[in-house]
Order: structure tokens, then sequence, then C-alpha cells
């Protein structure tokens, strides 16, 4: 090891900060491309694939480890093509490679994913994660590893070819063959609803035990289904009960940032205590929209204090000042994770002052054994009410207190060394947090939020729309990679929630070009469904059709709900007929494991029963009559509202004419549309008889 400046290599002129994070690494990495696939086939040697991300703490330790070691570059430089992947950059290799791990190691991956392929056609025949420079915990050091692949490679060719030929056979047997005429029915949603019950953690919330993730799909998925039941006068309170517990203690838990707002990627332990303390733009873009749609349902004031701490967050933290929301930040600073968040208790007294102290150790658990490390990571513990109680006091006054000293701190935590942050713009990322904004700015009434969400989207069709495609990433002004299945159909979910909060026509016609696309480049005219990638997209070594919920919503799931929505809007039979042929492509794995695809039995559930699709043309009431459409729980209504004075709109949407004066309301589920409603009155009476009565 040296700590003398080394020679940039072939990374420090990609765009990705984390292939930057490795541009000074002794190993002679190349970026993915056709110039490292050649150099390997031309030398007959292995490429060593190595996936990660800048957030990523393992991916951190392992280059300090391997990749920063001159004895294990050296090793890696002589004997494979050694190749460095951002697999935010690029989500299609990493599915592959995701799913080649778990087909060769019979678990799940994750970050760092190292994976051996061979040269000609990047098959994988060995695959793992982290691997630490000194053997540990059963696991091979990097270097012993890297000398049994070699053997490996040179003395066993034969069986590698035979392993090859199975895997690529496998990958095959992962897409479903469709179920063509199968008849859809509502079976899947109630079978999900028992398997989240079975493994629901009463508790603490959540479902099974650490590593606990949020899960927004799941959770959103209960809560549809509780508005579902009690709209028919048969309300599931235990699928209400589970959604919201949980959400509650998320809220209370660690893997929230009491501080700054937002959530981590994860917690470590059981009682969402202590997190994984990356942020990522991914995880809280749904997040934000899922606890803005529970306080629609519920009303709790901790719903609309988390949506106001993401929201601020985001505009704060991660929006670039050309629009664009950064992709994450990191876990480490200074060296440590999570050094950034905790504290000790001389730090928060000195910051807070003795009058608040008493009541912020009570709050946030610094009355506890040190949580983290010998330091404090914030939990609630003690309601205000009993912090009350204890101290002879007000709830109101103990609220203000440490709320006072939540502000204290977070203006004195801005003073440490920061996380690094990741400032490249996704596409598909975007879409997410452009959805949670528009849906929290609409349902708490917060105009900045959406204001925030178009400045995003402008960013995004400014920057990435070029000459009628999308693309997946920007960094510093450049542009680049050709977009996926996620990109254009969690941009059309969002240019939806955007359509509801504010009309604008261009987002409207953004919404069907990006329509148009995924079903010229992206579906399976065969078979139905969308595959990841367009069909003049690199030559990969699998093509994947992803259906399940993972870290991200499905893109499908996504793709069948929105498109399910914008035919119903604008009257668009293709539009439906495409999500319908996709729960057909998808219905035997939905089946097998119906709570996995949680975005699936959402779009299901708009296709068994209709959108409700509400349109509303009109002057200076229209504000008003938006308002009562949206202020309820209604998760399968969609609800534009059009000035009067717009032009000229597209087919499907032209008949809905403004009246001379006053508002017009059309109502429509599927395709069995009401009277126009011109009386606000009228409106609310027919809306009540799609929405869960309050609880």
């Amino acid at each position: 090891m040296t700590d003398s400046p080394r020679p940039a290599n072939r990374l420090a002129a990609a765009a990705s900060p984390y292939l930057q994070q490795h541009a000074h690494n002794p190993v002679d990495w190349w970026p993915w491309g056709e110039e490292a696939l050649a150099l390997a086939r031309a030398r007959n040697r292995p490429i060593l694939l190595s996936i990660g991300y800048s957030a990523c703490h393992w991916c951190h330790v392992m280059a300090h480890e391997s990749f920063e070691d001159d004895e294990t570059a050296a090793l890696m430089n002589a004997l494979f093509v050694n190749v460095k992947v951002d697999r935010e950059e690029r989500p299609d290799l990493d599915r592959i490679y995701q799913t080649a791990h778990q087909l060769l190691a019979q678990r799940p991956g994750g970050w760092p994913l190292t994976v051996f392929l061979t040269p000609d056609d990047q098959t994988p025949f060995f695959a793992g994660t982290y691997f630490p420079r000194e053997p540990r915990h059963g696991l091979p050091s990097f270097r012993e590893l890297l000398r049994h692949i070699d053997a490996a490679w040179r003395e066993q060719q034969g069986a590698i070819a035979e392993q090859n030929a199975a895997l690529r056979a496998a990958f095959g047997d992962l897409e479903p063959d469709g179920a063509g005429s199968a008849r859809l029915d509502a079976a899947p949603m109630e079978v999900a609803r028992q398997q989240l019950a079975r493994s629901f953690d009463a508790v603490n919330g959540g479902f099974g035990r650490a590593p606990k993730f949020p899960h927004p799909p799941q959770l959103g998925r209960l809560l549809r289904h509780w508005a579902a039941t009690a709209a028919a006068g048969e309300p599931d309170h235990r699928a209400r009960t589970m959604a919201l517990h949980t959400l509650s203690c998320m809220a209370h838990g660690g893997i929230r940032d009491h501080l700054g707002g937002g959530f981590c990627r994860y917690s470590v332990d059981d009682e969402w205590g202590i997190p994984h303390f990356e942020k990522m733009l991914y995880d809280n873009g749904p997040l934000l929209a899922l606890y803005a749609e529970a306080w629609q349902a519920a009303r709790d004031p901790l719903y609309a204090e988390v949506c106001e701490g993401i929201a601020e967050w985001v505009i704060r933290d991660m929006q670039l000042p050309d629009g664009g929301y950064c992709a994450a930040l990191d876990a480490d600073s200074e060296g440590e994770e999570g050094r950034y968040y905790v504290w000790t208790r001389e730090e928060v007294e000195s910051v807070v002052g003795s009058a608040a102290y008493p009541a912020f150790v009570r709050r946030f658990g610094l009355d506890r054994p040190a949580n983290f490390e010998g330091r404090w990571h914030l939990h609630v513990r003690a309601g205000f009410d009993e912090i009350a109680a204890a101290q002879g006091g007000d709830p109101a006054t103990v609220r203000a207190q440490v709320d006072a000293a939540r502000g204290a701190l977070l203006h004195a935590r801005a003073r440490r060394v920061p996380p690094g942050r990741d400032d490249k713009v996704l596409t598909s990322w975007n879409a997410l947090m452009i959805r949670g904004m528009a849906r929290a700015g609409q349902a708490l009434g917060r105009p900045d939020w959406i204001a925030s969400a178009q400045r995003a989207l402008d960013f995004v069709r400014g920057a990435l729309w070029r000459d009628g495609r999308l693309l997946a990433s920007w960094k510093d002004g450049r542009a680049d990679l050709p977009a996926y299945l996620d990109d254009h159909a969690f941009l059309i979910d969002a240019l939806l929630a955007l359509l509801q909060a504010q009309w604008r026509r261009e987002d409207l016609d953004f919404a069907r070009a990006l329509a148009e696309l995924l079903l010229a480049r992206f579906q399976d005219g065969a078979k139905g469904g969308f595959y990841f990638t367009a069909d003049d997209h690199e030559r990969l070594v699998h093509r994947p059709k992803p259906y399940g919920d993972e870290s991200l919503p499905a893109g499908n799931g996504i793709a069948a709900l929105a498109l399910t929505r914008l035919g119903h809007l604008l009257g668009e039979p293709r539009y439906l007929d495409a999500a319908e042929r996709t729960l057909r492509s998808a219905w035997e794995q939905i089946g097998r494991l119906p709570y996995a695809h949680a975005t699936l039995l959402d779009a299901l559930d708009e296709h068994l029963d209709p959108t409700e699709v509400v349109v509303l043309r009109g002057g200076a009431d229209l504000g008003a009559w938006l308002g009562r459409a949206t202020a309820r729980y209604a998760p399968r209504r969609l609800t534009i509202a059009i000035p009067a004075d717009e032009p000229e709109l597209p087919p499907g949407l032209a008949a809905r004419r403004a009246p001379p004066s006053g508002c017009l309301a059309y109502v429509c589920r599927g395709t069995q549309c009401e009277a126009p409603l011109a009386d606000l009155a009228a409106l609310d009476a027919a809306l009540k008889a799609t929405e869960p009565p309050g609880e």
C-alpha cells in the first residue's frame, strides 16, 4: 500500500462518481464497452466485472482493502481484464449479473458484486459479492480467489463451457411463457394480503426479521386493499393496521433522519433503530408518496411531519440548481459509516442547552445505553405526553423544546464534514421523486413541492429527452446511456401524478410520447409484457423482462398501471390492451408469489375494477373542485383539472367541454360515464360512493 499520488486510469474520464472513486486505483480498470470486451477476446482472458455504486459502504471497504493494494492490483492486471460498472448507470448489467449470482451461488447477491465472465460471450462462470483482504467468516481472501479462478479458467474449460450452457438455459427459463387466455381474477390480491400477514412483525412493524427494508410497494398494496374492501362495505382493518403501524414505527425509528429528514436505506435491527446510513433517492420518492397517502387515509399528523421532512431534505440537499434531483448520499463521512449522524451526550447538551436537554434526551433515547459504537443515533423513545407527565410540564411546551433542539442540532450538524453526494441525475429515480413530490404537494397543499417536481421534470425533459428518445443518466452537462423500461414507465407514472396536481398540456403530450415508445421499443409483441431494454439496445447475454418488485418497483407493474390509467384518460385501447397483456404474461409468476408482485397487483386491481377518471373543466372555482376530488384517499381515482381556456385537447379528452361559467365534472369508471355534474355537492356525493369511509 502507498499514500503517494497515483496516476489516473481510464475511469478518470467517466461521468459516474462511482467510477471516478476508482480512477486512481493501481488496477488497470476499464469501463464497460466494446474496447474492453474486444481486449478480453484477443487475450483470451476472463473479465473480472466489479459492480457497485458510490454510496455503498462495503464497496468502499473492498476498494480500500483490495483495489487500492498494489499486490492485489498486480494480480488482477496479470490475470484478468478488469471492468468497473456503476449499477445505477447500468441497471441492465446489474440485473443480469445479480440474477446470475442467484443462479450460481443459490443465494441473493448485493454490492459490491464480483463476477467472472468468459471472454467470448460474457457468460458468468463464478459470482460473489464482497471478498476480504484476509480469509475470514468462511470467505477466502480476494487474492486467493483470484488465483483459484485463474486456475479454473486454465484447467477446467470443458466444465466451464458446460456450466455456461446450463446457465444460459436457466436464463431462458426465468421468462414466463405467458398465460394467453388465462382468466384474470382478484385471488392473488387476497393471497398477497395473507402472505404479508404471516410475516408481519406486530411489535415493530414491517415483515420478517432484520435486515429490514421499507418495501413501499407492499405497504401501498395493503392500504389499497383496505380501501377497496372499505369502499365495498367490508373493511379489512388488519390490512390497514399492518400498513399504518409499519409506517409509524419507521417514522419513530432510526431509519428516519430526525434532524434533516428522509430515510436511510434499511435497518440492521428489528426495531428500525440503526440504519445502513446511505440515503437513496429511489427509497425516498416512493416513501414520500406513501406517507402522503397514509396521511389522507388516517389524518395522523406524524405522516404529514414525515412528508415535510423528506420534501425539505430533497429540496435543500438533493435538488440541483438546474432542477434535477441527485442520486444518493454516502453512508460514510471522514472514513466512518454514520459519523455524520451520531452524537455524544456532551455534544447534544452543548448545542441544545440545559433547558431543552432533559426533554430531548427522553424523546430520543439518550437516557439509554449508547446504541452506535459508543455514541447515540436518534430514535424516538417517548411521546410528548409521557415526557410532560414525567417532568411536570405540558406537551406543547415539550414539543416546542424538542423542535427547537432539533433545529439547533441540524444547524450544528451542517458544520460537520458531510457524506459524499452522488450528483448524477438518473431519469428513473427522478421520476420516483417527481411523483412523490407531486402526490405529497397535492395532498398537503404545498405548491412549493409541486413546483420542485415540475422543475425536476423540466430538467429531465430538457436534458435527457433527445430527438424523440429518452436517456438514462446525466452528470456535469453530459447526458448518456439509452433509457430503460423503468425510465419510461416511472416517468409516465410521474407525469400522471403531476397532471393531477397541476395541468400542463406539455406534460400530457410527453406522457403520450413515452407511452408510444414503450409500445414500439420495449413490448414483447408475442407474449406480452415489456423487456428491460429497448429493441435496439446493446446485445447482452440475456434480455430480462422483470415482473417482481425489488429495491425499485417492478417496471412491468408500473408500466401496466400507468398505461391503464393513461388509456382510460385518453380513451386509447392500445394502452389498455398492452396493460392487460402484461398482466397475462406475468400471471404465472404472480400466482407463484403474489406478495412479491405488489406493483403488478395494483395494476390488476385497476384492470378488474377500472380506474375512476374525473375530469374537471372550469375557471375560478376549479381549484376548489380539484381540492374536493383529491382530498380523500381514493387510490383508484385519477383526477385532472383542465382550465376552461385550454384551446385544444387530444382525442379522448376533447368531449370534456368547459361550461360558459362555473365548473363541470366528468366522472367515468372504465368505459362507463355519468352525465356531467355542474354542482359541487353533486360531485361530492358521486365521489363518496368510491371512497373508503373515514376511520
